[in-house]
């Protein structure tokens, strides 16, 4: 796959939420511009800010006609302004970033391959956890191939790596706990499989903020059992089952 437009019809579609993020969006979005896969459109969604995030936004759009502005009238959270995004996005495939994460440059052209190669629609891969001073934390390795079974166990795709082929049909983030979990489970239920890229260094680099609501563990527990009664309707001793899984994989990425 060529690094721009192959005449494949293959373009992808980056959903990136921006909330009061003018100290790390930058970063991100000159992660994305730079990506040696140049077929693509950023379509960042500012959900309300109030800082100077939305005249960042419009000066790499005037400089760069794939980035596309979208503001929402108020500020209605990270599942609603990365649904905007998908309405409005135009690529054969959809990944998304976070306004305080980044990729490697060679993030999505790598997974493009791997995927046309495997036949796959979906696709993730390994990426570094990095504190905010600066520090290089754990790097999260998911395994080669998971399915829904092996998801129900955990999320194992990290949004910021996550890329999905829209052949498969759109899904939509639900505004609950986890929600990006949600979403990546029924994306790997409909797909049937999902794969992960090979490469020797990891392909995005997550931003983990001190204090913040994933952080919480005990919240998080209580999401995570919510989504394996509620959303996946699992008899108890089934999600007591994934659920101690789930701690244990939680764990692991800590490491």
């Amino acid at each position: 796959m060529e690094s721009a437009s192959s005449g494949t019809g293959v373009r992808v579609s980056v959903v990136m939420p921006v909330y009061n993020a003018e100290n790390t969006m930058r970063r991100s979005i000159e992660s994305v511009l730079g990506q040696s896969f140049a077929d693509l459109e950023l379509v960042a969604v500012d959900d309300g800010s109030t800082d100077a995030s939305v005249g960042i936004l419009r000066e790499y759009a005037a400089a760069d006609s794939r980035v596309r502005l979208i503001r929402q009238d108020r500020n209605a959270g990270v599942a609603a302004a990365r649904n905007a995004g998908l309405a409005a996005a135009s690529g054969s495939h959809i990944a998304f970033l976070d306004s305080d994460d980044w990729w490697h440059c060679r993030k999505l052209e790598l997974q493009l391959q791997q995927m046309d190669a495997a036949g796959a629609l979906v696709s993730y891969a390994s990426y570094q956890r990095m504190a905010e001073d600066g520090r290089a934390l754990s790097i999260v390795r998911p395994p080669a191939v998971v399915g829904y079974a092996e998801m129900l166990q955990g999320n194992h795709i990290g949004n910021l790596t996550g890329i999905y082929d829209r052949r498969m049909g759109d899904g939509s983030f639900r505004k609950i706990g986890h929600e990006d979990y949600v979403f990546w489970l029924e994306r790997v239920r409909r797909a049937g499989r999902a794969i992960r890229v090979e490469h020797d260094e990891p392909l995005a680099y997550y931003l983990v903020r001190e204090g913040s609501v994933s952080a919480n563990k005990l919240r998080a527990a209580a999401w995570q059992w919510r989504i394996y009664r509620d959303v996946e309707s699992l008899g108890l001793l089934h999600a007591s089952w994934c659920f101690m899984h789930y701690a244990r994989n939680a764990l692991s990425k800590r490491r």
